[in-house]
């Protein structure tokens, strides 16, 4: 496999559990050799969640699938601050994620956030 995917799939589990940190602050993640990336993604979540309440009005940000939502959060930190990855890489690898570890319709969620906010960025 991918040694990108598989550090990709590293960040989404690390931003996942961070989901169940009770003070937003308790930073105990499965993956600790991508620990200081996965800290740098949650020190732009405002920014990343505001683009995706954005993109999805019709599903808050508490409703949206813990995996989805930490797939997305990586998605769209590589899309608009990271950027060092080209748009369509970023995408591909977000809905072959949701394939992996969510569920039947996550990838359909995940293509349509992620194409909203593509046509939207500046």
């Amino acid at each position: 496999m991918d040694p990108r995917h598989i550090k990709r799939l590293n960040l989404v589990q690390n931003l996942y559990s961070y989901c169940f940190s009770v003070d937003g602050k308790t930073k105990i993640f499965p993956n600790k050799k991508d620990s200081k990336l996965t800290n740098e993604i949650i020190d732009h979540l405002d920014e990343i969640d505001l683009h995706i309440s954005k993109s999805a009005p019709k599903y808050p940000i508490n409703k949206i699938a813990k995996t989805d939502l930490s797939i997305l959060r990586l998605a769209v930190f590589e899309l608009l601050i990271d950027k060092k990855e080209p748009t369509k890489v970023v995408i591909n690898e977000a809905v072959e994620i949701a394939k992996e570890l969510g569920n039947e319709r996550s990838f359909a969620f995940i293509n349509a956030v992620l194409g909203s906010i593509n046509t939207t960025k500046s």
